[in-house]
């Protein structure tokens, strides 16, 4: 599968990465081509183009960017190149404003989401939420002592969570479905709580897992 990563900063770099070792055919989205010229060379094997080429050419898309940029990279990237295409995006909407006391601020509210409001405006995109609870160092394969760690996604086409749940597989994540969209509310703040400990302690080796009951008790 062609996977077109919107983005080229350490998120899409560490995601494209993480594609090209799983053996997808992988090209890396900017706003100008041939960015970051250093991954690029590192990696010799993924393409380059711009956002609307990046789009264009991918069958996954993966949307890679600053929450604040989000809309701006799918504007460019083009709503006919979206159209139909699976978009993970692993988006925070984390305002440009310090954190309070360890707390990051957003530009949305607990009614509304980020992931809403690309979906509204690009309505023929298949968009699921991924990848925004944890730090780029555990994205790919991460190891823990208590086994693979959780990524809650959502979404409002349940073939495109399926497909997302194995790209996760394969990324050495379980996968929790949480529904359509507007979950985005819940996992989004996910990336507040998994902030804390790196702001007021330096810490960053952990992960969230969803522990079930051993009676499967609804």
């Amino acid at each position: 599968m062609k996977v077109g990563i919107l983005g080229s900063g350490i998120v899409a770099q560490t995601l494209a990465a993480g594609f090209l070792r799983h053996r997808y055919e992988v090209m890396l989205g900017s706003r100008q081509a041939g960015k970051p010229a250093g991954w690029l060379a590192q990696h010799p094997q993924a393409l380059s183009g711009d956002l609307a080429a990046t789009a264009a050419w991918g069958e996954l898309l993966v949307l890679a960017v600053k929450g604040t940029a989000a809309l701006d990279a799918l504007r460019l990237a083009g709503g006919g190149n979206l159209a139909g295409k699976i978009l993970i995006d692993t988006t925070n909407p984390i305002a440009d404003a310090p954190p309070q006391h360890g707390v990051l601020r957003f530009f949305t509210t607990l009614d509304d989401s980020l992931l809403e409001r690309l979906q509204r405006e690009f309505p023929a995109a298949r968009l699921v939420k991924a990848f925004n609870s944890v730090g780029t160092a555990a994205m790919v394969n991460p190891v823990f002592r208590e086994g693979r760690p959780t990524m809650f996604i959502c979404g409002n086409d349940e073939g495109a969570r399926r497909c997302v749940t194995g790209v996760l597989d394969r990324f050495g994540w379980e996968a929790a479905d949480m529904g359509h969209a507007e979950a985005a509310r819940a996992i989004e703040p996910l990336s507040m709580l998994w902030c804390i400990p790196v702001f007021l302690r330096h810490e960053s080796g952990h992960a969230f897992k969803l522990l079930l009951r051993g009676d499967s008790a609804p």
